[in-house]
């Protein structure tokens, strides 16, 4: 059997269910917290290439430093480094929040942008931030596809692609548009705590029954 639209409503019901036992992203609970594009943007920035366990800690810090993109830019470098240390590559991703609080000030007003394209032209700004900007600190629709969700989403069967940009591709035509905003959030829990890249936890997942397996070779 394979996940596909006439199981997805009550794989996504599930799957809601199942997840409440586990922690949320960091940046999904940023986006709670502060409910604030900025802060969201931020966070997104630390997070590439970085744990949760890490990037949670580091965005509290530095928000306590600076909430608004003009307190960021006023921040030495060093400062910035030193407070969200040891997140990877701290030292470029200072530099880069010192031009991103820049460019909002310059470009936007000190606003983060509500589009895609506009987020697309900030430094650092990716496909995976900028939807993600948009449905946790916009609350849009919008797909955000990092590994876990172009992993999970063919492994289930659900979508059938070789890259992340296909997988949101996809995604926008296929899955309903009531799903977008948390799907992501979903996939992301799902993956670090069930669905695990490497021997997944298929004996003790809620939605084994529906799910293709695909690529999978050794499970738990």
């Amino acid at each position: 059997m394979t996940v596909n639209n006439s199981n997805i409503d009550q794989v996504i019901k599930t799957l809601r269910q199942a997840v409440t036992t586990f922690s949320e992203p960091s940046v999904t609970l940023v986006g709670r917290r502060w409910s604030s594009p900025f802060h969201v943007l931020i966070s997104c920035l630390l997070s590439l290439r970085t744990r949760d366990e890490t990037t949670l800690p580091a965005s509290l810090r530095l928000f306590r430093a600076a909430e608004t993109p003009e307190e960021l830019l006023k921040l030495p470098l060093r400062r910035i480094e030193k407070l969200i240390y040891p997140v990877g590559f701290y030292r470029t991703k200072a530099r880069t929040l010192h031009a991103v609080a820049g460019d909002l000030i310059k470009r936007f007003g000190g606003r983060v942008p509500d589009s895609i394209d506009e987020l697309l032209t900030l430094k650092g700004v990716g496909r995976k931030t900028a939807n993600l900007v948009m449905t946790e600190g916009f609350h849009r629709p919008a797909i955000c596809v990092d590994t876990h969700v172009h992993r999970i989403s063919n492994r289930f069967g659900y979508v059938r692609t070789r890259t992340p940009n296909e997988t949101e591709g996809a995604l926008r035509k296929k899955l309903p548009k009531e799903y977008w905003i948390d799907y992501n959030a979903l996939l992301v829990t799902w993956g670090q705590n069930v669905c695990k890249p490497i021997s997944p936890l298929c004996s003790g997942c809620v939605v084994n029954k529906v799910c293709r397996r695909a690529g999978v070779t050794l499970s738990r």
